[in-house]
């Protein structure tokens, strides 16, 4: 009988469940077209054998042992719904369905509900690190009933990626708790990349450096406190040749960039619990820019080009440096108000999310892989918990010495209209930040002046007070 089943053999769910097979793991396969599971078997090799391929779901129900648990790996919406309502006809109460997909944590709280009341446990999980994760260890954040992820525990920290030693696999907390988690890892991951990009953009158009240039610049910060898969796999990518053209692959690369839906899923969560996540919003802003090419070009036409040159006169070496600490200082407040987000989505969803937990397992497996999560999770395990990473150490400290970096680079990009809506955002988050005394005092002045809302006086605190104004249209 096999451990667990698996429903979906595209890219990724082939990949899991080849991963589940070379862990020791008998795992019962089903796709809707029939071909493709039989394609999948010819290329299994030497896993085939503890590979059971079914050709109907009361077959592959029929393959599992009790209580049976079966991995969902189908597109985002309506198919998980359909796919999960068939599957549960032909299982019995106490089996376990398992979204490994990248399901918005709404319809994962929905389901797993809608199945409990049929005596079927509904785990989501979410799972980074692509199609190579996939194969050969992902990070996983999972939501639902303990028991039920008892169940299923030592599969999921078999095939996750480890540091030292360490499975990069948890239980985040009940019903939607992991796909929201795998929502944040994702936005936080937009974030990093469009930094990323703009500091790609001043080294480009700034400074006027080639890609194997800037890919040797990306390899040496990849061995410094920016060390991380996305600064790695940067320089690799800056460093190869289009052999059709002979020129440096990423220039021939159409600059419109594509996304899926969890980092708009990030901000617009953000903005519904109220939560500052400006580099997050930023980066999904840009995306969305990115896409309107043709318009792009029409108002460059319309307003002319900006000159982007930084000054010949200015040291290169280092600006170099400066972009790096405005990379790492950026870096910073984006995974500060990431994890901002799930510290109040976990009081207001009563999720108890285990925030140093989480950045362990995104040390391994995940694409914001990074040196700095391990900074992360020792301040959490460290301090037990804080407000703002940005208030604790290393944090605080590597801010206090690269904010001013920051704030050079973004100046003088600024000035060259080299866009740098991502950085930009993290340094007026840090500076609004650290305003005691914020503009907040005329805007609620002008809210009471045309609705009434009334503000509160510093020599009054805690009484509603309204202003001797004449009110207005409301």
């Amino acid at each position: 009988m096999a451990d667990i089943g698996l429903v979906g053999l595209g890219v990724m769910g082939a990949n899991l469940a080849l991963n589940m097979a070379e862990k020791g793991n008998t795992v019962a396969v089903f796709n809707r077209t029939a071909a493709k599971t039989d394609a999948f078997m010819a290329h299994a090799g030497p896993l085939a054998p503890r590979l059971v391929p079914t050709k109907s779901l009361p077959d592959l129900a029929a393959a599992i042992s009790d209580p049976k648990p079966v991995v969902l790996m189908v597109t985002a919406g309506p198919a998980v719904d359909q796919e999960a309502e068939v599957l549960a006809g032909v299982m019995k109460p106490g089996d376990i369905i398992i979204d490994c997909g990248n399901a918005n944590f709404h319809d994962t709280r929905r389901r797993e509900a809608e199945f409990k009341a049929k005596g079927i446990d509904f785990l989501g999980v979410g799972v980074s690190g692509g199609e190579e994760g996939a194969r050969h260890g992902p990070s996983i954040m999972a939501g639902g009933d303990p028991k039920a992820w008892a169940r299923v525990e030592k599969i999921f920290n078999a095939i996750a990626a480890k540091f030292d030693g360490e499975p990069c696999a948890a239980l985040c907390g009940p019903d939607g708790a992991g796909h929201f988690v795998k929502t944040i890892h994702n936005g936080i991951e937009y974030a990093d990349m469009q930094m990323i990009g703009e500091v790609y953009g001043v080294m480009r158009d700034g400074l006027g450096l080639t890609a194997p240039q800037m890919a040797e610049i990306f390899a040496h910060w990849n061995e410094g406190p920016l060390k991380s898969y996305l600064i790695e796999i940067t320089s690799k990518v800056l460093g190869v040749i289009d052999e059709k053209t002979g020129k440096p692959i990423v220039d021939i690369i159409l600059d419109t960039a594509g996304q899926k839906g969890t980092g708009r899923w990030s901000a617009m969560e953000a903005q519904d619990l109220g939560v500052p996540a400006t580099v997050i919003e930023a980066a999904v802003a840009a995306r969305a820019l990115s896409s309107q090419k043709a318009e792009r070009v029409a108002q460059e036409k319309l307003f002319g080009a900006a000159p982007r040159k930084f000054d010949t006169s200015l040291n290169h070496e280092a600006i170099l440096k400066a972009l790096e600490g405005a990379l790492l200082g950026g870096k910073i407040v984006a995974y500060a108000q990431g994890f901002a987000v799930m510290a109040k989505a976990s009081e207001t969803y009563g999720w108890s999310l285990p925030l140093g937990t989480i950045a362990k397992i995104w040390r391994a497996g995940c694409i914001i892989r990074s040196v700095f999560l391990d900074d992360i999770s020792k301040a959490y395990a460290t301090s037990g918990s804080a407000a703002n990473l940005m208030d604790i150490e290393p944090f605080t400290g590597l801010l206090k010495a690269n904010n001013e970096s920051l704030r050079l680079i973004v100046a003088e990009a600024l000035l060259k209209g080299i866009p740098m809506p991502a950085l930009s955002s993290a340094l007026a988050y840090f500076d609004l930040s650290r305003t005691a005394r914020s503009t907040a005092d005329l805007t609620q002045a002008q809210r009471d002046f045309f609705g009434a809302h009334g503000f509160e006086r510093l020599d009054a605190p805690g009484v509603v007070s309204h202003g001797p104004w004449a009110m207005g249209p409301g």
